[in-house]
């Protein structure tokens, strides 16, 4: 197993699982297993099988390259704040799903929350 990996992951899983409100449990009944087995991802012992992983990033949006590491800050060859890193994709990742109105809806709300 890659441990580096294995960590990454889990990491990134709690972190949007947080972000999200949700519990362990919550999140292990929504992919389909046992919220043991889902404790063991988020502590970084176990690496998901492919489609579990899948799942995973639907129901924590959260892309598949954020979710194993492979996105890199151009600069450093790391984010320098992965949870910075991770919100702001999740956000792509949401406004993707938008049609026109809604999304320019999201347009003026977040201009409106920079001010």
């Amino acid at each position: 197993m890659n441990e580096q990996l294995a960590t990454h992951l889990g990491a990134i899983a709690r972190l949007a699982r947080e972000q999200m409100s949700l519990t362990q449990v919550q999140v292990a009944e929504r992919v389909g297993m046992a919220s043991a087995v889902y404790s063991r991802i988020e502590r970084g012992h176990m690496i998901p099988s492919v489609e579990t992983l899948k799942k995973l990033c639907i129901e924590l949006m959260v892309s598949p390259e954020d979710m194993m590491g492979l996105t890199e800050s151009p600069d450093r060859g790391a984010p320098t704040r992965p949870e910075d890193d991770v919100t702001l994709r999740r956000l792509l990742f949401l406004a993707r799903k938008l049609d026109a109105a809604k999304l320019d809806a999201l347009v003026r709300i977040t201009t409106e929350l920079a001010r």
